[in-house]
């Protein structure tokens, strides 16, 4: 039992560990960390996401994808363009620049998604990902009980 905890646990942090700084090394000479580009490929793929929905996407929380966005419309990547509701809730759009971005973004993440999965078969992909949404799945029911019974346990 404690080896599967600890080889899920390792793994676990040891591939987004990975993820993240494929991201941030992939991007470094645009100047764009790992938020940013989460944003951007999310926006690529659904313009006019708003801020509540990129958290969503990204996973990532609202400080994060707030400083993210802020930093990417400096930048000239993104342009919030309505002004009269609340900017969290405004769409936000990709500009020319940010369009331009956003591909070579894709482009590097299909590349690194055929190198890690190169030596997988496609029923072993399907399998993999379908084990993985489960065990996502579960491990938020958890953690929402948890949160219900502020934090208690009720594992034995």
């Amino acid at each position: 039992m404690e080896s599967r905890f600890e080889n899920f646990t390792v793994l676990i942090n040891r591939i987004s560990r990975n993820i993240r700084k494929i991201k941030n090394g992939e991007m470094a000479e645009y100047n764009l960390r790992s938020a940013h580009i989460s944003c951007l490929y999310y926006l690529n793929s659904s313009e006019g996401l708003t801020a509540t929905e990129l958290c969503e996407k990204c996973e990532e929380d609202k400080a994060t994808v707030s400083r993210a966005l802020d930093y990417l419309e400096t930048e000239g990547y993104v342009t919030c363009r309505s002004k009269h509701i609340k900017k969290y809730k405004s769409p936000i759009n990709l500009t020319e620049e940010g369009r331009k971005i956003a591909g070579k973004i894709s482009e590097k993440i299909d590349s690194v998604l055929e190198e890690v999965s190169a030596e997988l078969t496609e029923e072993e992909r399907a399998a993999f990902y379908r084990s993985l949404f489960i065990i996502s799945d579960s491990l938020d029911k958890v953690a929402r009980r948890l949160a219900k019974n502020d934090g208690t346990s009720r594992i034995k």
